[in-house]
């Protein structure tokens, strides 16, 4: 047991990424994340922003030095200098503008959760397809170097039968975070934001969910403040998940399995984690700390610039099909919890 070793990450380096023109659709809180790792890390070029407001979009075209503003979603995917396109705005616009952006023939990378719902998901899918253009869940987690050491562990059977999943995610967001999260016309509420991590990441491990349960407690607006998730796979292995927006919690995860486990510590979806690889007795075998644990958006739009560059309509780390039946999770877990937003 003490020759366990952690495997070290496959991840490219994001600079030798082939630079393509982003245009960003939507400036807000994580498109500023977005553009500037983008800017500290990578060779991309940020090339446009758009903004129903185009005093908005200039702003933020003049803090990051981009060249165009525009006043419309509309220009900017008809926008000739944009090869690829940024969606950032919040769940209940993706599909409109995922779809916007893949009839005028852009490749898109669409902030995470994808949509709305499954079949939100789907419609972008298929709109994508049928325009022959590349799309991706900007699920920025699977494209980090520590996921990728997670990633070999599980490829090379080092933890032995996995059994066990647990994740939570946990951010002191309501009452006095983004008024988004509490309006339900905007696909408010703990799961989409903060509970897609752990249920993500319990998919990556576990693979599809033949069972899934839920129960919540909902604010006065009637969106989930917080959520307790369990998961189980056709193996029986099983995920303990959780996600609130009322307090910060661990936001650890754990993969469990007959031989060892791996911890990932502080915040397991980010790049300031740390994987460390624990004996069933408890002894800490080995460790891996992430490089760069200032910035993570840059490694999937790398992952997004190579892709697009070789041809590919998605990528093999976060494959379309799985995104859709993460969404499907995601529908089966409102359903038990009794959310449901405007339109649906």
């Amino acid at each position: 047991m003490s020759s366990l070793t952690l495997p070290a990450p496959r991840t490219p380096d994001p600079r030798d990424a082939p630079t393509l023109r982003w245009g960003i659709l939507a400036p807000g809180g994580i498109a500023r994340s977005f553009a500037t790792a983008l800017q500290a890390r990578t060779g991309q070029h940020l090339q446009a922003v758009a903004s129903r407001s185009l005093r908005r979009a200039q702003d933020f075209a003049d803090d990051f030095g981009i060249q165009t503003a525009h006043g419309s979603y509309a220009d900017l995917v008809s926008d000739p200098d944009v090869d690829v396109v940024y969606v950032a705005s919040p769940h209940s616009e993706h599909r409109t503008q995922a779809m916007l952006a893949t009839a005028a023939g852009k490749p898109v990378l669409v902030e995470k959760a994808f949509a709305r719902n499954s079949s939100e998901a789907r419609d972008i899918i298929e709109s994508a397809s049928a325009a022959g253009v590349f799309a991706m869940e900007a699920m920025w987690t699977r494209f980090l170097p520590h996921i990728d050491v997670v990633r070999r562990c599980l490829e090379d059977g080092l933890l032995g039968e996995v059994h066990t999943v647990q994740a939570d995610h946990g951010q002191a967001l309501y009452p006095d975070g983004p008024q988004r999260l509490s309006d339900p016309a905007l696909a408010g509420g703990a799961l989409l934001d903060l509970g897609i991590y752990p249920v993500s990441f319990a998919h990556f491990v576990l693979g599809d969910f033949v069972d899934v349960t839920a129960t919540c407690v909902r604010t006065e607006s009637g969106v989930d403040a917080q959520d307790a998730i369990g998961v189980t796979s056709s193996n029986g292995a099983m995920g303990l998940l959780g996600a609130t927006m009322l307090t910060k919690t661990p936001t650890v995860a754990t993969v469990c399995g007959t031989r060892a486990r791996l911890e990932i510590d502080g915040d397991f979806y980010g790049p300031r984690a740390v994987v460390r690889l624990v004996a069933n007795d408890g002894t800490e075998l080995d460790r891996f700390v992430n490089e760069d644990t200032d910035f993570g958006l840059h490694f999937e739009a790398a992952e997004v610039a190579r892709q697009v560059t070789a041809g590919n309509l998605e990528s093999p780390l976060m494959p379309l099909a799985e995104t859709l039946t993460i969404m499907d999770a995601l529908d089966d877990i409102r359903a038990q919890i009794g959310v449901r937003y405007p339109g649906e």
